[in-house]
């Protein structure tokens, strides 16, 4: 009975207690898509689709795109690390696209950063036009390159001698017990403007931080995703659940053109009574309509209040996609603007798992102004626009994007089917063995027969192609 006992505890983290929270919410209509560890076979991508993967330690996963020369593509890869795996602040996802001819086009690394935890990451990479006169122009085949970095292993070397086709699509879409982490892939098009207008960012806008939004606070659940991100307006917004050690929470802002997003995140002081520090506690990260990052801010927590807040930003405005930074670069499209706060898996260590208070203050100003005026539909269509449908359900508090699932802001739900990390359905039914109410013979008897199936379904899984990069210097999440 002894030895029956230890298999049931060495079930893998997905059987894990009831109430922790799922690190992401995969989106529902997301494609299972096999990335491949050459740009032979690689798979294509279709605009204005969400699609799901995974990656493992040091791979290298390709992409295809097929464009036109007369839209910008956007595609951006989210990281999801399995729960209690340990992650290095080094450690992150790498998404470049490349033309036909292996030319970088752009490239962004998103790293885990100082708060030692594993959380979502998200990069984001683009072929636009008129940037590089020289390259990256034409129509034709373009690649997305997909790239687990900061880590080497000793194993790498030999796992990279077994990439192929057949054995990277075999963990491409279910993952594996070996620390693969889950990915969602975006992917969105943007089409040219009718005239193009200025090629340099403004270089004077007001840069002074107004006054902080005060007010008795709204209650809002945040979502687990992009895809369920609850919808925010100008205000004070009080999570309903709060938020615990190693989780991320996601809100999303509609911005319209010629607007200023300003936003400061809240963390509640701790009951727990300890006097320790926890550097770096709580990180809030914000990204663009197509989930490319912006800024970020991090603060510590002694177990007294603390804020973290965002450096004032310049107005969103399409000349903006010429400056250099990701502060100003980033701020290219009208559209949902997201904010990701997470609080760091150390915290618990100090003042417990929580859940700890969590306030938003969100300020928009400046009068929507008129934006270009394009020669087609985005895809997905009405990323780039801000509707009066969008304000309403900021204010009334709506969950999920314009792709998205829909959810029960009371009840905090999401709408995600699973929010496991790119391990697919094994893992929903580990979760359904963790969270019944039976005996612990049966609990035995049934979490060892689902395992078996389990384990049956991943035979035959074995390594991609291996590689690592180590770049960007960063805030809360370093990139580049």
């Amino acid at each position: 009975m002894g030895a029956a006992l230890c298999a049931t505890a060495a079930l893998p983290a997905q059987a894990r207690a009831a109430g922790t929270p799922d690190p992401y919410a995969f989106a529902e209509d997301a494609t299972k898509v096999d990335g491949m560890p050459s740009t032979t076979g690689a798979v294509m991508l279709a605009s204005g689709k969400t699609y799901r993967s995974s990656i493992r330690e040091g791979g290298k996963l390709y992409y295809r795109l097929e464009l036109g020369d007369g839209a910008n593509a956007y595609v951006s890869a989210t990281a999801v690390p399995r729960l209690g795996k340990a992650v290095g602040s080094a450690e992150g996802v790498k998404v470049t696209v490349q033309d036909a001819n292996g030319h970088r086009c752009s490239s962004e690394t998103a790293r885990f950063g100082p708060t030692g935890s594993p959380r979502p990451v998200t990069a984001w990479a683009s072929r636009q036009i008129g940037r590089d006169p020289y390259m990256c122009q034409e129509a034709g085949t373009y690649y997305v390159l997909v790239e687990r970095v900061g880590t080497v292993t000793s194993s790498q070397g030999a796992q990279g001698a077994l990439g192929t086709q057949g054995s990277q699509g075999s963990q491409g879409t279910q993952g594996s017990s070996d620390g693969a982490w889950g990915l969602e892939l975006g992917y969105v098009m943007e089409p040219l403007p009718k005239q193009g207008g200025s090629t340099s960012a403004p270089e004077v806008w007001d840069s002074a931080s107004p006054a902080a939004v005060t007010g008795d606070a709204k209650r809002r659940r945040g979502g687990s995703s992009f895809t369920t991100a609850s919808a925010v307006a100008q205000g004070v917004w009080e999570d309903t659940d709060g938020i615990r050690a190693g989780q991320t929470l996601y809100y999303r802002v509609p911005v319209d053109w010629g607007q200023q997003l300003y936003a400061t995140a809240e963390l509640g002081s701790s009951s727990s009574g300890d006097d320790g520090y926890v550097g770096n506690a709580l990180v809030m990260s914000l990204y663009n309509p197509v989930r490319g990052f912006v800024d970020d801010a991090t603060v510590g927590y002694d177990g007294r209040q603390r804020s973290a807040d965002l450096d004032p930003l310049p107005p969103v405005r399409y000349d903006n996609r010429f400056a250099r930074g990701d502060q100003m670069s980033g701020l290219r499209f009208a559209g949902w603007y997201y904010l990701a706060v997470h609080l760091g898996a150390p915290v618990a260590d100090r003042f417990g798992d929580g859940p700890f208070g969590l306030t938003l203050r969100v300020r928009v100003t400046g009068s929507a102004a008129e934006g270009p005026e394009y020669l087609g539909t985005s895809d997905p269509v009405g990323v780039f626009e801000v509707t009066a449908e969008d304000q309403e359900a900021a204010e009334s508090g709506s969950v999920g994007g314009a792709t998205g699932a829909g959810g029960d802001e009371e009840s905090g739900t999401t709408g995600a089917s699973d929010g496991a990390q790119g391990i697919g359905d094994d893992d929903t039914a580990m979760k359904l063995v963790a969270v019944t109410g039976i005996g612990t013979g049966s609990l035995l008897v049934l979490g060892l027969g689902v395992w078996t199936v389990v384990a049956r379904r991943r035979t035959g899984v074995v390594a991609a192609e291996q590689g690592v990069a180590v770049r960007g210097p960063g805030h809360g999440a370093p990139r580049r």
